[in-house]
């Protein structure tokens, strides 16, 4: 079988990997193009149900009574004729071999569940205890669903889920534009030195939108499988520096730590990401996750960047100098005002990296006022 066919399911959520990191993955596996899901489909197609677990280990083999003890190679025909069988299937978690077939799993019978199917709850009841992911073939209802951690997610059709997906991606190019729009704007306020905080948080507002409706396209690419190439294309040419722009935003405007607050930028960043949907669409909420207060005055009020943003723009300019000229010269207008021989007295910062730093910074603050202006 093709490398490519094949999906490793990560361990248990108590081993590190996260609720959530175990769904993507299992969700990996079980997508369009892995072997798995054909044979998931084949048992649809075959008018048959399946209760299949992908890990094993001595939880598994305790609730594991009657069957057979296989120990085979996985193929999806294989997975396709055992379900025939009245029983469930154990396969590993790497999902290369077959272990047992035919076996009835009796989880413990005082673990909650909503379920009302006999396979359904058992899946669930088997997932929660021992944390791997179960996949439940439903005949009747003709579903496949799979259970990760007290979790259910159905399987759906690629069309389903590429219609979705491509409105998601429509209202992405939408937000994005936006974003470009304000990221611009203000780009030129710090050349003037004329950023107020709300100009700082309409752009931290959009890139937190940004990126929640990316993260929202990429679960849908790991449904998708390989009939998600084009689209994962499309998101990260359309997400490209989002993630490194919203660190150096914050990084430039958190605000410095007084007797009454402060704010690292990691803490900032975890707080931006905690708001609701809803708490998003307030400029002061999000003012008071960068640190600030968040009243209308304050939003007014002027604020001036360190410069991590435009020099993180200058060419083959290593993080590290971006550090130490931040450092040196504590803001965006002195770096702007600074000659090569002012830029030269930062270490590791020699002549011709002073000229490309003095060159780039001009260019960005000519491009960003014709771009304001004209």
């Amino acid at each position: 079988m093709a490398a490519n066919d094949r999906a490793a399911v990560p361990g248990k959520p108590g081993s590190g990997s996260g609720a959530d990191g175990l769904m993507r993955a299992s969700l990996s596996a079980v997508a369009p193009g892995m072997a798995l899901r054909d044979g998931l489909e084949r048992i649809l197609r075959g008018n048959t149900g399946g209760l299949i677990v992908l890990g094993w280990d001595k939880t598994v083999e305790s609730m594991c009574t009657g069957g057979f003890i296989l120990d085979v190679e996985f193929t999806a025909t294989r997975l396709r004729e055992l379900c025939k069988l009245d029983g469930g299937i154990v396969l590993d978690k790497d999902i290369t071999k077959i272990l047992r077939a035919g076996v009835q799993l009796v989880p413990d019978p005082t673990i909650p569940t909503e379920e009302t199917g006999t396979r359904h709850r058992t899946a669930d009841r088997v997932s929660k205890q021992v944390g791997f992911p179960v996949v439940s073939v439903s005949q009747s209802m003709r579903l496949i669903a799979l259970y990760v951690d007290g979790q259910r997610r159905v399987l759906e059709d690629s069309a389903a889920i590429l219609s979705r997906a491509n409105q998601a991606l429509a209202t992405l190019e939408r937000y994005k534009l936006r974003l470009d729009e304000v990221a611009g704007t203000l780009s030129a306020l710090e050349i003037e030195d004329l950023v107020t905080v709300r100009d700082v948080t309409a752009v931290a507002q959009r890139l937190e939108m940004v990126r929640r409706i990316a993260t929202e396209i990429a679960e849908y690419v790991v449904e998708l499988g390989t009939d998600g190439r084009l689209l994962a294309l499309q998101l990260d040419e359309l997400i490209a520096g989002v993630e490194p722009e919203r660190e150096l935003v914050v990084r430039d405007y958190v605000p410095e730590p007084t007797a009454k607050r402060s704010r690292t930028v990691d803490e900032a960043l975890a707080e931006l990401d905690s708001l609701t949907h809803a708490e998003l669409l307030e400029l002061p909420t999000v003012a008071r996750a960068l640190g600030y207060t968040g009243s209308p005055e304050a939003l007014d009020s002027a604020v001036s960047p360190r410069g991590f943003r435009l020099l993180a723009k200058v060419p083959r300019l290593p993080g590290a100098i971006i550090d130490r000229l931040v450092e040196h010269f504590g803001g965006l207008q002195k770096l702007l005002a600074a000659s090569v021989d002012d830029l030269q007295t930062v270490d590791g910062v020699g002549e011709a990296r002073a000229r490309s730093v003095r060159e780039g910074l001009s260019r960005l603050a000519e491009s960003s006022i014709l771009e304001r202006y004209v």
